[in-house]
Protein backbone atom coordinates (compact mmCIF):
# COMPACT_ATOMS: atom_id res chain seq x y z
CA UNK A 1 0.00 0.00 0.00
CA UNK A 2 1.44 3.77 -0.86
CA UNK A 3 1.99 6.17 1.33
CA UNK A 4 -0.50 9.02 1.16
CA UNK A 5 1.69 11.95 -0.27
CA UNK A 6 0.82 15.21 2.67
CA UNK A 7 -0.85 16.95 -0.57
CA UNK A 8 -2.96 14.34 -0.74
CA UNK A 9 -3.73 14.64 3.16
CA UNK A 10 -4.18 18.35 3.10
CA UNK A 11 -6.49 17.94 0.00
CA UNK A 12 -8.36 15.46 2.57
CA UNK A 13 -8.42 17.65 5.61
CA UNK A 14 -10.16 20.34 3.68
CA UNK A 15 -12.36 18.59 1.82
CA UNK A 16 -13.42 17.22 5.49
CA UNK A 17 -13.85 20.40 7.13
CA UNK A 18 -15.11 22.08 4.17
CA UNK A 19 -18.13 19.59 4.12
CA UNK A 20 -18.47 20.11 7.97
CA UNK A 21 -18.56 23.22 7.82
CA UNK A 22 -21.50 23.62 5.12
CA UNK A 23 -23.54 21.22 7.00
CA UNK A 24 -22.86 22.54 10.03
CA UNK A 25 -24.07 26.36 8.91
CA UNK A 26 -27.44 24.33 7.20
CA UNK A 27 -27.71 22.48 11.06
CA UNK A 28 -27.16 25.62 12.91
CA UNK A 29 -29.66 27.67 10.75
CA UNK A 30 -32.62 24.61 10.83
CA UNK A 31 -31.48 24.76 14.99
CA UNK A 32 -32.78 28.63 14.69
CA UNK A 33 -35.50 28.40 13.01
CA UNK A 34 -37.09 25.62 14.73
CA UNK A 35 -35.45 27.10 18.75
CA UNK A 36 -39.25 27.58 19.83
CA UNK A 37 -40.21 23.79 18.79
CA UNK A 38 -40.02 20.58 20.18
CA UNK A 39 -36.87 19.07 21.81
CA UNK A 40 -37.67 15.99 19.32
CA UNK A 41 -37.09 18.38 16.28
CA UNK A 42 -33.60 19.80 17.77
CA UNK A 43 -32.50 16.31 18.68
CA UNK A 44 -33.25 14.74 15.14
CA UNK A 45 -31.46 18.16 13.40
CA UNK A 46 -28.49 17.61 15.82
CA UNK A 47 -28.43 13.47 14.74
CA UNK A 48 -28.62 14.60 11.51
CA UNK A 49 -25.96 16.99 11.26
CA UNK A 50 -23.47 14.80 12.75
CA UNK A 51 -24.30 11.54 10.65
CA UNK A 52 -24.54 13.60 6.77
CA UNK A 53 -21.26 15.78 7.67
CA UNK A 54 -19.47 12.74 8.01
CA UNK A 55 -21.11 11.29 5.53
CA UNK A 56 -20.56 14.05 2.81
CA UNK A 57 -17.22 14.41 4.23
CA UNK A 58 -16.69 10.44 3.08
CA UNK A 59 -18.47 10.57 0.25
CA UNK A 60 -16.27 13.88 -1.55
CA UNK A 61 -12.78 12.24 -0.37
CA UNK A 62 -14.51 9.42 -2.14
CA UNK A 63 -14.99 10.86 -5.28
CA UNK A 64 -11.83 12.36 -5.28
CA UNK A 65 -10.14 9.23 -5.28
CA UNK A 66 -12.34 8.08 -7.87
CA UNK A 67 -13.47 4.64 -6.53
CA UNK A 68 -15.71 2.61 -8.74
CA UNK A 69 -18.99 2.91 -9.12
CA UNK A 70 -19.93 -0.23 -7.40
CA UNK A 71 -17.94 0.35 -4.36
CA UNK A 72 -19.50 4.59 -4.39
CA UNK A 73 -22.88 2.31 -4.11
CA UNK A 74 -22.08 0.29 -1.33
CA UNK A 75 -20.86 3.36 0.46
CA UNK A 76 -23.67 5.72 -0.30
CA UNK A 77 -25.88 2.50 1.31
CA UNK A 78 -23.80 2.31 4.12
CA UNK A 79 -24.42 6.08 4.74
CA UNK A 80 -28.04 5.77 4.60
CA UNK A 81 -28.14 2.99 7.07
CA UNK A 82 -26.36 4.82 8.82
CA UNK A 83 -28.02 8.11 9.00
CA UNK A 84 -31.97 6.39 9.09
CA UNK A 85 -30.09 4.57 12.32
CA UNK A 86 -29.09 7.59 14.20
CA UNK A 87 -32.45 9.55 13.12
CA UNK A 88 -33.97 6.77 15.14
CA UNK A 89 -32.13 6.61 18.24
CA UNK A 90 -32.27 10.35 18.34
CA UNK A 91 -36.24 9.94 18.31
CA UNK A 92 -36.15 7.36 21.08
CA UNK A 93 -33.67 9.62 23.22
CA UNK A 94 -35.92 12.83 22.62
CA UNK A 95 -39.19 11.02 23.39
CA UNK A 96 -37.57 9.75 26.80
CA UNK A 97 -36.26 13.15 27.68
CA UNK A 98 -39.54 14.82 26.58
CA UNK A 99 -41.81 12.57 29.16
CA UNK A 100 -39.15 13.20 31.48
CA UNK A 101 -39.34 16.81 31.27
CA UNK A 102 -42.98 16.31 31.03
CA UNK A 103 -43.35 15.08 34.46
CA UNK A 104 -41.06 17.22 36.17
CA UNK A 105 -43.52 19.97 34.36
CA UNK A 106 -46.50 18.15 36.15
CA UNK A 107 -44.41 18.30 39.36
CA UNK A 108 -43.76 21.83 39.54
CA UNK A 109 -47.54 22.87 38.73
CA UNK A 110 -48.64 20.54 41.31
CA UNK A 111 -46.08 22.37 43.83
CA UNK A 112 -47.48 25.68 42.47
CA UNK A 113 -50.56 24.67 43.64
CA UNK A 114 -49.91 23.67 47.17
CA UNK A 115 -48.97 19.65 46.93
CA UNK A 116 -46.05 18.47 47.93
CA UNK A 117 -44.06 15.99 45.86
CA UNK A 118 -41.41 13.15 45.97
CA UNK A 119 -38.35 12.71 43.52
CA UNK A 120 -39.05 10.84 40.67
CA UNK A 121 -35.76 9.34 39.12
CA UNK A 122 -35.56 9.46 35.04
CA UNK A 123 -32.00 8.51 34.37
CA UNK A 124 -31.06 11.61 33.20
CA UNK A 125 -28.89 13.27 36.04
CA UNK A 126 -29.54 16.74 35.31
CA UNK A 127 -33.28 16.12 35.40
CA UNK A 128 -33.04 13.88 38.19
CA UNK A 129 -30.87 16.37 40.24
CA UNK A 130 -33.59 19.23 39.78
CA UNK A 131 -36.39 16.53 40.49
CA UNK A 132 -34.40 16.35 43.76
CA UNK A 133 -34.53 20.06 44.38
CA UNK A 134 -37.60 20.77 43.31
CA UNK A 135 -38.98 18.19 46.09
CA UNK A 136 -37.23 19.66 48.45
CA UNK A 137 -38.44 23.01 47.50
CA UNK A 138 -41.92 21.54 48.12
CA UNK A 139 -41.23 20.21 51.10
CA UNK A 140 -40.47 23.33 52.59
CA UNK A 141 -42.51 25.52 51.09
CA UNK A 142 -44.87 23.37 52.74
CA UNK A 143 -43.18 23.66 56.25
CA UNK A 144 -43.14 27.15 55.73
CA UNK A 145 -47.25 27.20 54.96
CA UNK A 146 -47.78 25.23 57.79
CA UNK A 147 -45.94 27.54 60.20
CA UNK A 148 -47.59 30.51 58.58
CA UNK A 149 -51.22 29.08 59.53
CA UNK A 150 -49.64 28.52 62.96
CA UNK A 151 -48.42 31.79 63.44
CA UNK A 152 -51.75 33.39 61.57
CA UNK A 153 -54.20 31.45 64.25
CA UNK A 154 -51.99 32.50 66.95
CA UNK A 155 -52.62 35.78 65.74
CA UNK A 156 -55.96 35.65 65.61
CA UNK A 157 -56.03 34.01 69.29
CA UNK A 158 -53.93 36.53 70.41
CA UNK A 159 -56.30 39.54 69.12
CA UNK A 160 -58.99 37.98 69.92
CA UNK A 161 -57.74 37.67 73.88
CA UNK A 162 -56.58 41.49 73.63
CA UNK A 163 -59.82 42.27 72.61
CA UNK A 164 -61.77 40.36 75.46
CA UNK A 165 -58.95 42.01 78.33
CA UNK A 166 -59.34 45.05 77.14
CA UNK A 167 -63.23 45.33 77.47
CA UNK A 168 -62.91 43.76 81.00
CA UNK A 169 -61.86 47.15 82.43
CA UNK A 170 -63.24 49.11 80.23
CA UNK A 171 -66.97 47.16 80.94
CA UNK A 172 -65.59 47.89 84.69
CA UNK A 173 -64.80 51.94 84.08
CA UNK A 174 -67.99 52.24 82.46
CA UNK A 175 -70.38 50.79 84.63
CA UNK A 176 -68.79 52.74 88.11
CA UNK A 177 -68.95 55.80 85.45
CA UNK A 178 -72.42 55.12 85.08
CA UNK A 179 -73.34 54.34 88.99
CA UNK A 180 -71.61 57.85 89.33
CA UNK A 181 -74.03 59.40 86.99
CA UNK A 182 -76.96 57.82 87.90
CA UNK A 183 -76.20 58.98 91.71
CA UNK A 184 -76.25 55.90 93.14
CA UNK A 185 -72.77 56.12 94.52
CA UNK A 186 -73.30 57.05 98.12
CA UNK A 187 -69.67 58.12 98.24
CA UNK A 188 -68.55 58.88 94.53
CA UNK A 189 -64.80 59.63 96.00
CA UNK A 190 -64.18 55.89 96.99
CA UNK A 191 -64.68 54.72 93.75
CA UNK A 192 -61.75 56.54 92.12
CA UNK A 193 -59.50 54.03 93.20
CA UNK A 194 -61.47 51.44 91.62
CA UNK A 195 -61.44 53.38 88.42
CA UNK A 196 -57.46 53.79 88.61
CA UNK A 197 -56.67 50.02 89.37
CA UNK A 198 -58.62 49.14 86.18
CA UNK A 199 -56.71 52.10 84.36
CA UNK A 200 -53.29 50.55 85.07
CA UNK A 201 -54.81 47.53 83.73
CA UNK A 202 -55.13 48.74 80.64
CA UNK A 203 -52.06 50.88 81.11
CA UNK A 204 -49.47 47.57 81.51
CA UNK A 205 -51.65 46.16 78.99
CA UNK A 206 -50.49 48.86 76.22
CA UNK A 207 -47.19 48.81 77.91
CA UNK A 208 -46.72 45.21 77.09
CA UNK A 209 -48.00 45.18 73.31
CA UNK A 210 -45.43 48.62 72.46
CA UNK A 211 -42.63 46.28 74.17
CA UNK A 212 -43.89 43.49 72.11
CA UNK A 213 -43.90 45.28 68.97
CA UNK A 214 -40.16 46.80 69.46
CA UNK A 215 -38.84 42.82 70.24
CA UNK A 216 -40.29 41.66 67.58
CA UNK A 217 -39.08 44.51 64.80
CA UNK A 218 -35.86 44.52 66.60
CA UNK A 219 -35.57 47.20 67.60
CA UNK A 220 -35.20 47.35 71.43
CA UNK A 221 -32.19 49.17 72.09
CA UNK A 222 -30.45 47.45 75.45
CA UNK A 223 -28.31 50.18 77.27
CA UNK A 224 -25.74 47.69 79.09
CA UNK A 225 -23.96 48.71 82.31
CA UNK A 226 -22.11 46.28 84.95
CA UNK A 227 -24.79 45.88 87.38
CA UNK A 228 -25.40 43.81 90.64
CA UNK A 229 -27.86 40.99 90.27
CA UNK A 230 -29.09 41.68 94.24
CA UNK A 231 -29.65 45.19 93.20
CA UNK A 232 -32.05 44.10 90.28
CA UNK A 233 -33.60 40.91 92.23
CA UNK A 234 -34.15 43.93 95.14
CA UNK A 235 -36.35 45.90 92.71
CA UNK A 236 -38.09 43.36 91.03
CA UNK A 237 -39.00 42.15 94.44
CA UNK A 238 -40.38 45.30 95.38
CA UNK A 239 -42.47 45.37 92.49
CA UNK A 240 -44.43 42.39 92.84
CA UNK A 241 -44.55 42.68 96.73
CA UNK A 242 -47.77 43.89 97.36
CA UNK A 243 -49.18 40.89 95.07
CA UNK A 244 -47.44 38.63 96.85
CA UNK A 245 -48.87 39.33 99.96
CA UNK A 246 -52.16 39.76 98.75
CA UNK A 247 -51.95 35.84 97.59
CA UNK A 248 -49.91 35.32 101.14
CA UNK A 249 -46.49 33.94 99.19
CA UNK A 250 -43.14 34.88 100.64
CA UNK A 251 -40.21 35.71 98.19
CA UNK A 252 -36.92 34.45 99.28
CA UNK A 253 -33.57 34.72 97.76
CA UNK A 254 -31.05 32.04 97.96
CA UNK A 255 -27.00 32.74 96.35
CA UNK A 256 -27.83 36.18 94.49
CA UNK A 257 -25.41 38.65 96.72
CA UNK A 258 -21.96 39.05 95.18
CA UNK A 259 -23.26 38.06 91.49
CA UNK A 260 -22.45 40.86 88.49
CA UNK A 261 -23.00 40.60 85.18
CA UNK A 262 -23.15 43.23 82.03
CA UNK A 263 -26.46 43.85 81.33
CA UNK A 264 -29.60 46.67 80.68
CA UNK A 265 -31.02 46.88 84.63
CA UNK A 266 -34.40 48.32 83.46
CA UNK A 267 -34.54 45.54 81.28
CA UNK A 268 -33.17 42.80 83.43
CA UNK A 269 -35.36 43.76 86.01
CA UNK A 270 -38.49 43.48 84.01
CA UNK A 271 -37.31 40.33 83.02
CA UNK A 272 -37.13 39.65 86.58
CA UNK A 273 -40.43 40.73 87.72
CA UNK A 274 -42.52 39.22 84.62
CA UNK A 275 -40.96 35.60 85.75
CA UNK A 276 -41.70 36.89 89.45
CA UNK A 277 -45.43 37.57 88.14
CA UNK A 278 -46.14 34.59 86.88
CA UNK A 279 -45.12 32.59 90.10
CA UNK A 280 -47.45 34.61 92.31
CA UNK A 281 -49.99 33.68 89.95
CA UNK A 282 -49.97 30.07 90.06
CA UNK A 283 -48.03 29.66 93.32
CA UNK A 284 -50.44 27.95 96.38
CA UNK A 285 -51.28 30.43 99.24
CA UNK A 286 -48.72 30.39 101.66
CA UNK A 287 -45.92 29.22 99.96
CA UNK A 288 -42.50 30.37 99.09
CA UNK A 289 -41.30 31.88 95.96
CA UNK A 290 -36.99 30.99 95.44
CA UNK A 291 -35.02 33.47 93.51
CA UNK A 292 -31.45 31.60 92.90
CA UNK A 293 -28.42 32.12 90.70
CA UNK A 294 -26.02 29.47 89.57
CA UNK A 295 -23.05 29.47 87.48
CA UNK A 296 -22.74 26.50 85.34
CA UNK A 297 -20.12 27.73 83.61
CA UNK A 298 -17.36 30.88 83.95
CA UNK A 299 -19.27 32.15 81.00
CA UNK A 300 -23.05 32.22 81.96
CA UNK A 301 -25.81 33.19 85.10
CA UNK A 302 -28.52 30.87 85.81
CA UNK A 303 -31.29 32.89 87.60
CA UNK A 304 -34.18 30.36 88.84
CA UNK A 305 -37.38 31.78 89.86
CA UNK A 306 -39.38 28.42 91.31
CA UNK A 307 -42.89 28.21 92.73
CA UNK A 308 -44.45 24.98 93.91
CA UNK A 309 -47.23 25.38 92.15
CA UNK A 310 -48.44 22.35 89.46
CA UNK A 311 -47.09 24.07 86.34
CA UNK A 312 -47.61 23.10 82.75
CA UNK A 313 -47.42 19.83 80.75
CA UNK A 314 -44.28 18.75 79.15
CA UNK A 315 -45.66 19.73 75.99
CA UNK A 316 -46.17 23.10 76.96
CA UNK A 317 -43.09 24.06 78.46
CA UNK A 318 -41.72 25.52 75.53
CA UNK A 319 -45.27 26.76 74.12
CA UNK A 320 -45.97 28.91 76.94
CA UNK A 321 -43.77 31.51 75.99
CA UNK A 322 -46.00 32.20 72.98
CA UNK A 323 -47.47 34.86 72.46
CA UNK A 324 -51.09 34.79 73.72
CA UNK A 325 -50.46 31.60 74.98
CA UNK A 326 -52.42 30.39 78.65
CA UNK A 327 -53.17 26.95 79.53
CA UNK A 328 -56.91 27.88 80.09
CA UNK A 329 -58.10 29.96 77.23
CA UNK A 330 -60.72 31.25 79.42
CA UNK A 331 -58.50 32.67 81.91
CA UNK A 332 -58.13 36.70 82.09
CA UNK A 333 -56.39 38.76 84.59
CA UNK A 334 -57.28 38.44 87.86
CA UNK A 335 -58.89 41.61 89.22
CA UNK A 336 -56.09 42.14 91.89
CA UNK A 337 -53.54 41.37 89.85
CA UNK A 338 -51.25 44.62 90.36
CA UNK A 339 -48.27 43.50 88.02
CA UNK A 340 -49.50 42.58 85.07
CA UNK A 341 -51.51 42.92 82.12
CA UNK A 342 -52.88 39.44 82.06
CA UNK A 343 -53.20 39.52 78.17
CA UNK A 344 -50.49 36.49 78.30
CA UNK A 345 -47.86 38.69 77.15
CA UNK A 346 -44.99 38.38 80.16
CA UNK A 347 -43.36 35.83 79.54
CA UNK A 348 -43.00 36.19 75.82
CA UNK A 349 -41.48 39.65 76.47
CA UNK A 350 -39.49 37.88 79.21
CA UNK A 351 -37.83 35.38 76.81
CA UNK A 352 -37.20 38.13 74.04
CA UNK A 353 -35.68 40.36 76.54
CA UNK A 354 -33.30 37.47 77.45
CA UNK A 355 -32.46 36.69 73.93
CA UNK A 356 -31.66 40.28 73.38
CA UNK A 357 -28.87 40.20 76.13
CA UNK A 358 -27.50 36.84 74.27
CA UNK A 359 -29.26 34.18 76.50
CA UNK A 360 -32.80 32.42 77.02
CA UNK A 361 -35.45 31.98 79.21
CA UNK A 362 -36.11 27.79 79.66
CA UNK A 363 -39.12 26.23 81.58
CA UNK A 364 -38.81 23.03 83.46
CA UNK A 365 -40.43 20.75 86.05
CA UNK A 366 -38.46 19.46 89.33
CA UNK A 367 -38.91 17.73 91.97
CA UNK A 368 -39.51 20.62 94.35
CA UNK A 369 -41.92 22.50 92.02
CA UNK A 370 -42.49 24.31 88.71
CA UNK A 371 -39.01 26.67 88.08
CA UNK A 372 -37.90 29.53 85.08
CA UNK A 373 -34.62 29.47 84.32
CA UNK A 374 -33.13 33.00 82.71
CA UNK A 375 -29.72 32.14 81.26
CA UNK A 376 -27.57 35.14 80.67
CA UNK A 377 -24.37 35.55 79.91
CA UNK A 378 -21.68 37.07 82.38
CA UNK A 379 -20.38 39.55 79.98
CA UNK A 380 -16.77 40.25 78.38
CA UNK A 381 -16.24 43.48 80.54
CA UNK A 382 -17.83 42.17 83.93
CA UNK A 383 -14.95 41.64 86.59
CA UNK A 384 -15.16 37.92 88.54
CA UNK A 385 -14.85 38.17 91.99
Amino acid sequence: MMALAPADIGLIILTSVGCSAAVSSVALLALRLVRRRTMTAQLLIVACAGTAAMAASVLAISIEMYISDHDLAVLVAVIGVSLVLALVVAWVVSRAARRSFGRLSASLERVGGGAVVDAEPSGWGEIDELSAQLAAVSHKVEAARAELEQLDSARRRFFAWISHDLRTPLTAVRALAETIEEGAADAPERFAGEVRAQVETMSRMVDDLFELSKLTSGAVQLRTEQVGLRDVVSDAVADVRIAADRRGVRIVERGIDGQVLWADPHQLGRIIANLLANAIRHAPTGSDIVISATEPDRDRLVLGILDHGSGVAVEDLDRMFDVGWRADPARGSAPDDLVSSGAGLGLSIARGLARAHGGDVVAEITGEGFQMNVLLPFGADVERV
